[in-house]
């Protein structure tokens, strides 16, 4: 029991900025049990769910999405974010895939990083204000849409943590690093909890709120978009690293609400 508080200790301090503090040791007990991510994303989702709800409360939806994403990047860290510049400064490289997997690697920021990152950016914010027209032509109160932005960050954030999750396990490893040890200790087992994890999580959100399958129907949508991303990536790399791990976080997290949204536009509610 002390191995796994420590292993579930050692993961917020991994995937967040939550100050729990992080040793090796618990990082070693975190990557023996990487199924936690799914914790982490439902904790993470609660906190950003109660802030969105709260924001939406209280604020114009321009201001509240401002600081709905700026909450998500407090609490997650930059990390994710920088795996996705990354990542654009690999796929815009010209040449052989050598070349790619240096400029992946090289820790200064090429143009094609500032554009992946800021068109994430703006996906995010572009999502946030859509899913707030679809939601008030559909609910008549601002408890009632306040509360789909609980739903939806919530979900979201699951999803997030499950792309990471698709990655790690059926991505192969492209050099030695943090990636590759999450890769390498990811079992299909240890996804397949992970999975039943976030669907119950994701399912039982959306029949709390009335939503029927809405949240599980955004969960594997962020999960096939994943594998798009690997298979990008292992076109271009020969397969994927720490960067494209946290790049499907980003991307995750976007098809999910991008999928909520959508869902809310033309079919109300599945």
């Amino acid at each position: 029991m002390n191995a796994f508080l420590l292993a579930l200790r050692s993961s917020f301090g991994f995937l967040s900025t939550i100050p729990v503090g992080i040793t090796m040791e618990g990082l070693d007990e975190f990557f023996k049990r990487t199924y936690l991510h799914l914790v982490v994303g439902l904790v993470l989702g609660l906190l950003m769910g109660a802030v969105a709800y709260f924001l939406i409360s209280f604020l114009p939806i321009s201001i509240s999405a401002v600081l709905i994403i700026a909450f998500v990047y407090y609490i997650t860290g930059l990390n994710h974010l920088d795996g996705i510049a990354d990542l654009g400064d690999g796929l815009t490289a010209h040449g052989s895939v050598e070349k790619k997997l240096k400029a992946l690697k090289d820790m200064s920021l090429g143009i094609g990083g500032v554009a992946y990152a800021a068109l994430v950016i703006i996906a995010f914010y572009a999502s946030l204000t859509s899913l707030y027209g679809e939601a008030t032509a559909l609910y008549s109160t601002t408890a009632e849409i306040a509360g789909i932005f609980f739903f939806a960050m919530f979900v979201s954030e699951v999803s997030a943590m499950q792309s990471m999750l698709t990655i790690a396990a059926f991505g192969k490893p492209i050099h030695e690093g943090l990636g590759s040890i999450l890769i390498n200790n990811t079992t299909v087992s240890k996804y397949l909890i992970g999975f039943v994890i976030g669907s119950i999580a994701c399912l039982g959100a959306s029949f709390y709120f009335g939503l029927g399958i809405t949240g599980i129907f955004a969960f594997i949508a962020a999960i096939v978009a994943t594998f798009v991303l690997l298979n990008v990536s292992n076109r271009h790399f020969g397969g994927v690293n720490g960067d494209v791990i946290g790049a499907s976080n980003e991307i995750g997290r976007i098809i999910a609400l991008i999928s909520i949204t959508l869902i809310l536009m033309y079919g109300g509610i599945i």
